[in-house]
């Protein structure tokens, strides 16, 4: 009985990547105005950041409906195969509830995991759910260590602006105006399933060694377990900086480091510019 894995665009784990895995993404609708697109599919990260960037409407993402889950389920039950399927974090989405009312009409082969996280901290979940299942573990298996193992899971990112927390109404015209002249740089991070400010660097260095004294403060990052980077909009001169300036982290261990462009769920407040570094702490 073969294993699949299935998961949502929220993770940043692209069309190409998620062949590579064996796996399926569940693209989010992403909608600018009365446009509507697949993100991922559809919609590249390229042009996701050009039509942010372009207009004035904030874009809106929803949740994946329990008949699309239930479509892939029906897939791995007519091929006698069992099922997980990863949601990004319930805190911020219905689709964790989207996919347990489909496995509802199906059978115990059908596993769902909140994973409580999204953007790339959701990626490395994913991902070592695909290291276990190429192990040859079985669906159950896979899903017991998982769920202890998402608890040491990370995610710590650096926004380069205000302006789209000031657009997405996350925070107020003059907090940003404010914030931008004097270069503040929200650091935030996923706790409970939620995004949390855990601090306001001032400038690029005070925040990526910001970003340091987190990763210190829970204990190191297990080269053991996948690590991956992210980085907002056009360019990823600000995560090639973020990786000089914090090589003591992962020094020796580069090869392991993995790099993927992150989409809308955090990029449509993010903006252009953010970067993220996720990570399993020392068990």
């Amino acid at each position: 009985m073969a294993v699949r894995i299935i998961t949502d665009s929220a993770s940043d784990i692209s069309q190409e990547r998620a062949a590579q895995w064996e796996i399926t993404v569940m693209p989010l609708k992403v909608r600018f105005g009365d446009e509507e697109f697949l993100d991922g599919v559809t919609l590249s990260c390229a042009d996701f950041y050009k039509k942010l960037i372009e207009t004035d409407e904030v874009p809106k993402t929803s949740q994946i409906t329990p008949y699309d889950y239930s479509q892939e389920y029906q897939k791995a039950e007519d091929a006698g195969d069992e099922l997980i399927c990863f949601t990004l974090s319930s805190g911020v989405s219905g689709s964790y509830q989207s996919a347990c009312m489909a496995a509802d009409d199906f059978s115990e082969n059908i596993y769902v995991v909140d994973t409580k996280q999204f953007c790339i901290s959701e990626y490395i979940i994913v991902q070592r759910a695909v290291e276990l299942r190429d192990k040859g573990l079985s669906a159950k298996e896979i899903v017991e260590t998982i769920t202890e193992e998402m608890k040491r899971a990370h995610v710590i990112a650096v926004f380069d602006t205000l302006e789209y927390l000031k657009l997405g109404g996350r925070l107020s015209s003059a907090a940003a105006f404010a914030g931008n002249l004097l270069m503040i740089k929200p650091v935030i991070t996923i706790e409970d399933g939620e995004v949390r400010v855990i601090g306001k660097a001032r400038g690029s260095r005070n925040s990526h060694n910001m970003l340091i004294e987190f990763v210190n403060k829970t204990g190191g990052i297990d080269m053991d377990m996948p690590v991956c980077l992210g980085y907002t909009g056009f360019s990823d001169e600000m995560l090639k900086k973020y990786v000089e300036d914090s090589k003591c982290l992962y020094e020796g261990h580069e090869e392991k480091l993995q790099y993927a462009t992150v989409g809308a769920t955090i990029g449509t407040y993010a903006g252009p510019g953010a970067i993220a570094l996720a990570y399993f702490e020392k068990p």
